[in-house]
């Protein structure tokens, strides 16, 4: 059963959101409010087709029910109330899983890290692959990715890169991405044409804001120091790398991307933020999961979650046991939301388990 008093809770709580946004209302009101409102907005609109499909069949089955109605009409109706079973338990389906508890961090933007992980200049090569995969989709989910720092390999793609994603649900879809991506494929400098296995770490943090993580500045300690790499006079005569460290945790920060020190603190702050809040959200995550399927998402960076066997041209994730062989498709970032899409359901799936298990 569907709980009812939540609905109609809901139902009301939406109709008075949008009155008082009506009647006009600024500043941080008005933005609580509008966040709200577009939360409820696709609930209440589930809601409502579900009553709506409820009070449809309710009429068809006074309409059947009704002596005064004739045998053709009756009949009419039963092969549509056939139809509409069929659809109300697909509303009710959908309505389920809009009812789930929300990740309160899935409407923030992301703070992509990637990094080679073994296998030498290979792992560097298939970490830029990973990013331009990434990169791609964005665009195509209309989000905007920007590049914060980034030190290249020996031979082209990335040791290490860390970008901004910015949009719409860009944390709920790609906070499935955490963990260890592997690779399987003829390296460009093998003359033997053997396979290498390597790796690339992928990590996915939720833009925190100064309300999610208060940093104190006594646990800062910052340094600045001349950027590293290419950069010709600019290198050598300004001091515009900022390295953060959080004392209490050990975390350090380094940024040297931009010519200016003043960017450079700022984006390093924005990192650390979002490590030092990833890192609290797992911990509670941890506590709370009673099932371990659960975690899938949940930022466990040691696991390896993806094989890429370019030989075959297939990958396949190992935490729902999903194969494609769309690999080029995948890499492009075309095919990449039909696995997005997977983990998502099945986590849901999972969540509606516990849900019904209560």
């Amino acid at each position: 059963m569907l709980p009812i008093a939540k609905l109609d809770t809901l139902v009301t709580r939406h109709a008075v959101i949008e009155a008082e946004l009506s009647g006009g209302v600024d500043g941080d009101r008005y933005v609580a409010l509008s966040r709200e409102f577009a939360e409820l907005d696709p609930v209440v609109g589930a809601v409502k087709a579900y009553r709506a499909a409820l009070a449809e069949r309710d009429d068809l089955d006074q309409m059947m029910a009704d002596p005064a109605t004739d045998a053709e009409m009756a009949d009419l109706a039963r092969v549509e109330r056939d139809a509409l079973e069929t659809r109300i338990a697909t509303l009710e389906a959908d309505l389920r899983i809009a009812l789930l508890p929300k990740d309160a961090a899935d409407a923030k933007n992301v703070i992509l890290e990637i990094r080679a992980g073994t296998g030498g200049d290979e792992a560097s090569l298939f970490a830029g692959d990973l990013y331009r995969m990434y990169e791609r989709f964005a665009a195509l989910q209309g989000w905007t990715v920007e590049t914060i720092s980034a030190s290249e390999g020996t031979v082209g793609g990335y040791k290490e890169i860390v970008a901004e994603v910015r949009g719409a649900g860009a944390y709920a879809k790609l906070k499935f991405e955490s963990g260890v991506h592997r690779v399987q494929r003829v390296p460009a400098t093998e003359s033997g044409g053997r396979i290498h296995t390597s790796a690339a770490t992928v990590a996915v943090l939720p833009e925190a804001e100064d309300v999610d993580v208060a940093l104190n500045d006594d646990d800062l300690r910052i340094d600045t120091m001349r950027a590293g790499g290419a950069g010709g006079q600019h290198v050598n005569k300004t001091e515009s790398a900022v390295r953060i460290t959080h004392v209490p945790t050990g975390t350090v920060v380094l940024v040297q991307d931009e010519r200016s020190q003043h960017k450079n603190k700022a984006r390093a702050l924005a990192i650390l933020r979002a490590r030092l809040f990833d890192e609290e959200r797992r911990r509670q995550a941890a506590g709370r999961a009673a099932d371990r399927r659960l975690q899938v998402g949940s930022g466990d960076r040691s696991e390896r979650i993806r094989t890429y066997n370019f030989p075959q041209g297939r990958v396949t994730d190992h935490r729902i046991e999903l194969t494609l062989y769309k690999l080029p498709e995948i890499m492009a970032g075309t095919a990449l939301g039909e696995i997005i899409d997977a983990l998502v359901a099945d986590h849901q799936a999972s969540l509606l388990a516990l849900e019904n298990a209560a």
